[in-house]
């Protein structure tokens, strides 16, 4: 009689990577995350392999010392993610590997695009990542996910990677993607929170409005996305929704590092079911029509789905 059902064949784990071994470990405001090493990343998909979770998203934490303000880092084909991406194709081909298309790892001001003084250049951004787009599926991406929020942007990766031959590397794209103060832990995790200079609130989409996002939506599907985001998760329910009703594509949620973290310390706390509650809300996010879910919990959701 269940309406809707949760497996690990709908989730995607999101890992944070590093490339120094002095800041790998525990991330402290995402209790139960880890910074990982490359090792240690073939070792957590693997295990994600095994238990049946199809596809994992990286996120880099970069050496404060290669970032500037231009995000030259992005650009190096040898780089963290680059590296990363060729270790899974190598040692763990059956998993699918999703890269973040962004500036702000990269940038020593934190923000997703290059600057002129407080204002976001966003046509000399969408140059950028479209280079990085190529770089990452030059290594073996299977999708790339532009999370920049940058007007024009999947058009130009979409362009850049057909020029390149990667006509097959698919594009996520966060289309909704929310001014949101559910991203703090994240920020932690990847080194951006204490360079970032004021808030991202001119290109990420106002927490008040829904419209926006269908039109955001509309623009990226014409512009050659395969699938759309809708980040941050449980707090847009409605738009995640409304998105699979209005364009029935492939729509992803992302349970992000704020949901996350307070779901694990209110566990920690005994205040409430941790198990239960995380599977409850992946339950709501395939009820509200998302055909996959990122979560940094994707791992022990798989462990209880399979009992």
């Amino acid at each position: 009689m269940r309406e809707t059902t949760l497996s690990p064949s709908d989730l995607v784990l999101t890992t944070i990577i590093t490339d120094s071994t002095a800041s790998d470990g525990p991330v402290e405001s995402l209790p139960g995350v880890s910074r990982l090493g490359l090792d240690a990343l073939v070792e957590q998909a693997s295990e994600a392999a095994a238990l049946g979770i199809p596809a994992i998203a990286l996120f880099p934490h970069i050496d404060p010392k290669l970032k500037d303000a231009d995000a030259t880092e992005a650009l190096n084909p040898d780089g963290l993610v680059p590296q990363a991406i060729r270790r899974l194709k190598r040692d763990v081909p059956e998993v699918g590997v999703i890269v973040d298309v962004a500036l702000d790892p990269f940038t020593d001001h934190g923000h997703d695009g290059v600057m002129d003084g407080d204002v976001i250049e966003n046509d000399r951004t969408l140059d950028l990542l479209a280079k990085g787009a190529v770089i990452l599926a030059d290594a073996g991406a299977d999708i790339v996910a532009p999370s920049d929020m940058m007007d024009g942007r999947i058009g130009a990766v979409r362009a850049a990677l057909d020029e390149a031959g990667h006509d097959r590397t698919m594009i996520l794209s966060y289309a909704a993607k929310y001014a949101s103060s559910f991203y703090g832990p994240y920020r932690d995790a990847i080194g951006t929170s204490s360079a970032l200079r004021g808030d991202k609130r001119t290109y990420q989409m106002d927490p008040a409005n829904t419209d926006e996002a269908m039109h955001e939506v509309a623009m990226d599907l014409a512009e050659g996305a395969d699938m759309v985001m809708i980040k941050p998760g449980l707090p847009y329910l409605d738009i995640c929704a409304r998105v699979k009703a209005e364009f029935a594509v492939p729509t992803f949620a992302f349970q992000v590092s704020g949901e996350y973290a307070m779901m694990q310390a209110a566990s920690a706390n005994g205040w409430v079911d941790g198990d239960r509650m995380l599977l409850e809300t992946l339950t709501a996010f395939r009820r509200a029509g998302c055909d996959a879910v990122l979560t940094y919990g994707a791992i022990r959701a798989a462990k209880l789905l399979r009992g």
